[in-house]
């Protein structure tokens, strides 16, 4: 029955989250990640969409041309990087001018949030196939269509390469140790010559 399946699943991801989080010290939202997908609004549609191998709300998009319980969940889980898209800040002399839509700078424990996200997913999907440069690989197949400021971005990439090369025990003990403790400049600029030091 996809009811059980469904819910197999989503408590799946949830718990490998859980443990992420607690690897780096975010224990409230280990505790409280993903709780919408609980909810009736969330929940029927996973269960309707369900395939084991992808999310329902991809399946959904795809019959519907919309994901009724994403564009709910986005709303409500601030690690995603949609729940942080607004209209830009009108620069001097510009109030009564229309802007444009951009993605605000996440505070950090949600970008390192995101980060474990990310990762658990594609363990909860890829199973066995699952290798530390999978979230990796992931992100770049969808990465040119998202609304995210350069900076969170820069974070994001940076800890997506340093799992992809120094593996995740080295990765989370990096983001409790440096970067949750604000010892890493959270800027592009800074963050991206950190990335290319990855590689050498």
């Amino acid at each position: 029955m996809n009811a059980i399946k469904h819910f197999m699943t989503i408590t799946h991801h949830k718990n490998l989250v859980l443990v992420g989080c607690f690897k780096i010290g975010l224990y409230k939202q280990g505790l409280l990640h993903d709780l919408s997908k609980y909810s009736p609004t969330e929940f029927l549609v996973g269960c309707k969409y369900y395939k084991g191998y992808m999310s329902p709300n991809n399946a959904e998009r795809a019959d519907k041309g919309y994901s009724s319980a994403w564009l709910h969940h986005k709303g409500r889980n601030r690690h995603h990087l949609e729940y942080w898209i607004d209209y830009a800040v009108p620069k001097p002399g510009e109030e009564n001018v229309h802007t444009s839509m951009e993605g605000m700078k996440m505070p950090v424990k949600y970008v390192c949030e995101m980060f474990i996200d990310r990762v658990s997913a594609s363990k909860n999907y890829q199973k066995e196939k699952y290798t530390d440069e999978s979230a990796l690989l992931y992100y770049r197949k969808s990465v040119d269509h998202y609304m995210i400021h350069e900076d969170t971005k820069a974070l994001l990439e940076y800890l997506l390469v340093m799992l992809s090369v120094k593996g995740e025990k080295y990765t989370y003990s990096y983001i409790k140790n440096q970067v949750l403790k604000n010892k890493v400049p959270y800027e592009k600029k800074t963050l991206n010559k950190l990335e290319q030091g990855l590689h050498v």
